[in-house]
């Protein structure tokens, strides 16, 4: 079994910066992918970003690119996204993901077996 526990989430005005943990306990392992996805209010959960733990190849959804970053600590088993001039609309919960291996698929949340609990971030204008 694998914990995964966001952190970092809260209250920033628009152009702001926040930076997002998620600690990983357990069998962690190290060929796996981690992941954050994030779900605003009536809205689908949706990818932001992934990372092949082994490697570090990155993939980014469209609307975040050049505004986030995904990176790790090897040491920490902890996964981080920093976020960049930020927007109302990147107002959601944030979700950390974890898949053994390879998604396939980055985008689709049933590549994920494990997840954490969710933090918010709310970003006003």
């Amino acid at each position: 079994q694998v914990q995964l526990v966001e952190s970092g989430g809260g209250l920033v005005q628009a152009g702001g910066s926040l930076r997002l943990s998620c600690a990983a306990s357990g069998r962690t392992g190290s060929s796996h992918t981690m992941a954050w996805f994030r779900q605003a209010p009536g809205k689908e959960r949706e990818f932001v970003a992934g990372m092949r733990w082994t490697g570090g190849n990155t993939v980014y959804a469209d609307s975040v690119k050049g505004r986030f970053t995904i990176s790790r600590d090897n040491a920490k088993n902890t996964v981080y996204l920093q976020m960049n001039s930020l927007k109302p609309e990147d107002t959601a919960v944030y979700y950390c993901a974890r898949t053994p291996g390879y998604p396939g698929n980055y985008y689709y949340m049933g590549s994920y077996n494990y997840w954490g609990q969710g933090t918010q971030v709310t970003v006003s204008s």
